[in-house]
């Protein structure tokens, strides 16, 4: 029997209309363009402001477009797994409310948590039920909607996010194509310097939680950064070494768009030159879960058949991670 590789047939994305620029940012707190765009690297973001809509708006938007180019028929798919760590409720599932929106008859679905990671955690997931033989078409989903837990009165973090989403379909091929390894870690002693410190069971909302701001998101930003780029520059030259790839073969670098300077950290250690790394930081921010397949939405029409992948993210937990991936279609032709 043939080896089965998980391979990703095409991508559908969506960021909403409205756009916060850096202009509008230094009205709301004491900041300013220049100081953003030095440290994060982040001109606008796109924000989801209508009032009732959450993260399910925009990866059943993703989605739509997805099966749309992908020529897809709803009861072909048998799987949705939406990466994301801002759902539409505790429970059920974002997944869930997407089998509905989109009429998935024949799917089931959940949500995967890993933070900023979680698209990254997705591949070598969505890879592993290709790989069982069972499943034929599955979908996955990173989506996020950061302005749900941004402060907007915080200067150090509401220039950082915005909200978006981005799908990609998973297929069965028996060609030398498609995810082909990952080196996925987690240290439990980042919960100190990135998390949200109410809402969950240990902290339930109340009157003091939400006065005193325990809803939005905490970020020791030093910190996280120096871990950031340690482990995700790691993770590249240790995947890039056991697959025999280098700066002469590596096509693209496809980094978590968390920091600009994170970024070139990450290019510099693989000697990889800017003109092969996927960057969108600019107009889109953070989208945490959404950063990875919004930069494979953005950049679809340049990747070749066979080029070579090295997706890396970093995020809460800690999470992280390198995920070698060998496309498997022309862009263009889409």
């Amino acid at each position: 029997m043939e080896k089965i590789n998980a391979v990703i047939t095409g991508v559908g994305g969506y960021v909403p209309d409205y756009i916060l620029t850096n202009d509008e940012i230094s009205r709301m707190v004491d900041t300013n363009d220049e100081w953003i765009m030095t440290r994060i690297g982040v001109k606008e973001r796109h924000i989801l402001n209508e009032e009732g809509l959450g993260t399910s708006y925009m990866a059943r938007k993703a989605v739509k477009q997805l099966m749309q180019r992908t020529g897809s028929n709803p009861d072909d798919i048998d799987l949705i797994v939406v990466a994301t760590t801002t759902p539409d409720y505790h429970f059920p599932s974002t997944a869930s409310i997407l089998c509905d929106k989109l009429g998935l008859k024949h799917a089931f679905a959940f949500d995967l948590q890993a933070a900023c990671s979680g698209f990254l955690y997705l591949l070598e997931t969505g890879a592993n039920f290709i790989r069982s033989g069972r499943y034929k078409k599955i979908i996955l989903v990173g989506a996020d909607k950061m302005s749900s837990m941004v402060d907007y009165t915080e200067r150090a973090t509401c220039p950082i996010f915005g909200d978006g989403a981005a799908a990609v379909m998973m297929e069965p091929t028996t060609e030398d194509l498609g995810v082909m390894d990952a080196i996925l870690r987690t240290d439990g002693k980042g919960l100190p310097f990135l998390h949200m410190k109410a809402g969950g069971s240990v902290c339930p909302p109340s009157y003091f939680t939400v006065d005193n701001h325990m809803h939005f998101l905490y970020q020791e930003g030093r910190t996280v950064f120096k871990y950031a780029v340690s482990n995700m520059s790691d993770a590249c030259a240790a995947i890039a070494e056991r697959n025999h790839l280098d700066k002469d073969n590596i096509d693209w670098i496809i980094p978590h768009q968390a920091n600009l300077r994170i970024i070139d950290a990450v290019a510099h250690r693989l000697e990889v030159p800017r003109e092969k790394v996927m960057v969108n930081i600019e107009h889109y921010g953070n989208t945490s879960a959404g950063t990875l397949p919004l930069c494979l939405w953005d950049f679809e029409d340049k990747l070749k058949k066979g080029d070579n992948l090295i997706f890396t993210a970093f995020g809460a937990g800690f999470t992280w991670g390198a995920v070698y991936v060998k496309w498997g279609y022309d862009g263009k032709k889409q």
